[in-house]
Formats: structure tokens, C-alpha cells, sequence
């Protein structure tokens, strides 16, 4: 499989997976309201997508792992201690759910799309060194998702 190919499976396996958490947390939200630890997870996620996409603006974001053509390296925010911090985000909202839903199946998404991203991170980071020289040495510097963690 080429590497757009595998880009492309990446981000529909990504919205694939965050879809089924939703479908399976419908039967839920009929009879239980999501508890602390969920909303927590929920508040993080989406004050760490807003800081991201404040620095990193609709026009340089892609949702697909390869970088924009007119797109520039964006090392500030959230940038400067993870270098994927929207697949952060994704993954604060669905460990959110998967901790409301406390079931086999939520955590078992929630892995399958942690691996996704995992693959989607790894390929963008290989179209980023091509791109831009200050890849590698920024790369140095920051972590890949979790601060200090991974």
C-alpha cells in the first residue's frame, strides 16, 4: 500500500472508529449521565483542540497526515511540548467515553484508534522531515502525544 493510500485508510479508520464510540455510547445517554471523570476528560479535549487550532489555523490544519503545500511547521501553543496534539485531543474525547461507557468495547476503540493515530503520526512525521529541514531538530525536543510520556 503507497503511503497516500495508507494516509487516507488512516483518517477514515480514525473517523470510523470515533463514530462507533458515538453509536455505542447512544444506548447510554438514554439512562446515564456522564460522570466527573468523563466531563473532565471531555473539557480537556475540547480546551486542547481550541488551543490547537488556535495556533495552527483551518488554512495550515489538515486532517490528513500530509502536510499542506503552501502549509508552514507550527512549534508554538500546544506544538511546543507534543507534536500531535490534535490526535491528543481525539483521544482525550474518546477515553471520555470509554470511561462513561466502562465497557470491553469502549476500551477496545479506544485502543484501535490510538493504534490509527499511532500509524497516521508516524507517516506524517516521515512527509514532515521531507518537508521542512527544522523537522528533525524540533522533533528532538518535543514529544510525539503525551508530554514527558510518549
Amino acid at each position: 500500500m503507497n503511503a497516500k493510500v495508507l494516509g487516507q485508510s488512516c483518517v477514515a479508520l480514525q473517523f470510523g472508529l470515533l463514530s462507533a464510540l458515538a453509536v455505542v455510547c447512544m444506548p447510554e445517554a438514554s439512562h446515564t449521565l456522564p460522570g466527573t471523570v468523563t466531563w473532565l476528560l471531555w473539557l480537556a479535549s475540547v480546551g486542547l483542540g481550541l488551543w490547537t487550532l488556535s495556533v495552527n489555523r483551518p488554512g495550515n490544519f489538515n486532517i490528513r497526515p500530509e502536510p499542506r503545500a503552501s502549509g508552514h511547521l507550527v512549534q508554538d501553543g500546544p506544538y511546543r511540548w507534543v507534536r500531535h496534539p490534535m490526535y491528543g485531543s481525539v483521544l482525550l474525547l474518546a477515553a471520555g467515553a470509554s470511561v462513561w461507557l466502562g465497557s470491553v468495547i469502549g476500551w477496545g476503540l479506544l485502543l484501535a484508534l490510538l493504534g490509527v493515530l499511532m500509524v497516521k503520526a508516524h507517516l506524517e512525521e516521515k512527509w514532515l522531515l521531507q518537508r521542512y529541514t527544522e523537522y528533525g531538530e524540533y522533533r528532538k525536543c518535543t514529544w510525539r502525544l503525551l508530554p514527558w510520556i510518549y
